[in-house]
């Protein structure tokens, strides 16, 4: 219970129990990533099931709010930081190290952070319309089993979070969140299309940057969240 207590406490803003942990059981909390996720999906289903009383958009304002809140915008964070090193790209890699290790947000980050969110607001709209409250609660889940196959996959690019991470995730590990996956994709098919754009992120983060730092955890998480959000839209459409 303390790997999920330090998984909620560094995934959420949620108030949670002080533990006793050392940096191995911080780096074991990895595994228990997916579970902060289906925490993080209750949340926003909830506050997407409120505001749905008044009207679908209220209910997916009300839920983007909650999603925003909930995570502390720690993964918009990270995607604001990749969008800005991927401008700096043609400068070259020690420009690129540069401008993720810079604290200020460019121009490209903002625009990745505004249409990332603006994306989300529509398609919540679109998916509170379905009453597609199953697919709210789990698509967060989905998207947290992320991090374990680019900490396990990638190497780190410095002593960070990439580092801590890569060696506490086990192959028992994937393969018990990949059974959860699936079974999660008979009550939202959408879900089945988590391990192609986790793969695709990896395969971009490793053409972008040779490896994985927590900036590309948090932009991954965020994009696969709004891939599986229009995947189950339009598959909700079908």
């Amino acid at each position: 219970m303390k790997e999920l207590v330090l998984a909620i406490q560094f995934l959420t803003r949620l108030p949670m129990p002080r533990v006793t942990a050392d940096d191995s059981d911080f780096a074991a909390s990895i595994r228990w990533f997916p579970a902060a996720g289906l925490v993080v999906g209750a949340l926003v289903c909830g506050a997407g099931w409120v505001g749905a009383q008044v009207d679908p958009w209220t209910g997916a304002l009300l839920a983007l709010v909650g999603w925003v809140w909930v995570t502390g915008a720690l993964h918009l964070d990270g995607l604001a930081d990749l969008a800005d090193a991927s401008g700096a790209i043609h400068r070259g890699p020690d420009s690129l190290r540069a401008v993720l290790a810079d604290p200020h947000v460019g121009a490209m980050g903002v625009v990745a952070v505004v249409v990332q969110v603006a994306a989300k607001l529509v398609l919540l709209h679109g998916l509170l319309e379905q009453r597609a409250w199953t697919a709210l609660i789990l698509i967060p889940f989905a998207a947290r089993i992320g991090p374990l196959v680019w900490s396990r996959w990638l190497p780190p690019l410095h002593d960070g979070l990439g580092a801590r991470f890569r060696h506490a995730v086990r192959p028992v590990d994937l393969l018990c969140w990949a059974v959860l996956l699936l079974a999660a994709g008979w009550l939202v098919p959408a879900l089945l299309l988590a391990p192609l754009l986790i793969l695709l992120w990896m395969k971009r983060l490793r053409t972008l940057l040779g490896g994985i730092s927590g900036d590309g955890h948090g932009a991954g998480i965020e994009l696969v969240e709004s891939g599986l959000l229009l995947a189950a839209l339009i598959m909700g459409r079908l």
